[in-house]
């Protein structure tokens, strides 16, 4: 079956960094785009970032464009989220899931919190 287990998170000072993993299993990684969601406290979920499936062209959101930088490694399975410049708002579990347009898996997801 399919699995998605993200990993990295934690507590981050505002202007710090962090990179968050997702280890993938149960289907042919390569073959799939894969994505970054996020959901802060008490709001709703919020597409972060989007890998086409061989790595070449990547998708960010405006809140994050120059800061984060999602990318993957096709021989681990494994598609990353490179976090930069964190700010209080970035603060939030953050979800690895399959898919661009359309996401069928999510992951359990792994918290990040941004605060001095």
């Amino acid at each position: 079956q399919v699995q998605l287990v993200e990993s990295g998170g934690g507590l981050v000072q505002p202007g710090g960094s962090l990179r968050l993993s997702c280890a993938a299993s149960g289907f042919t990684f390569s073959r799939h785009a894969m994505s970054w969601v996020r959901q802060a406290p008490g709001k709703g979920l919020e597409w972060v970032s989007s890998i086409l499936s061989g790595g070449d062209s990547t998708y960010d959101a405006d809140s994050v464009k120059g800061r984060f930088t999602i990318s993957r490694d096709n021989a681990k399975n494994t598609v990353y989220l490179q976090m930069n410049s964190l700010k209080p708002e970035d603060t939030a579990v953050y979800y690895c899931a399959k898919g661009f347009n359309s996401v069928d898996y999510w992951g359990q997801g792994t918290q990040v919190t941004v605060s001095s």
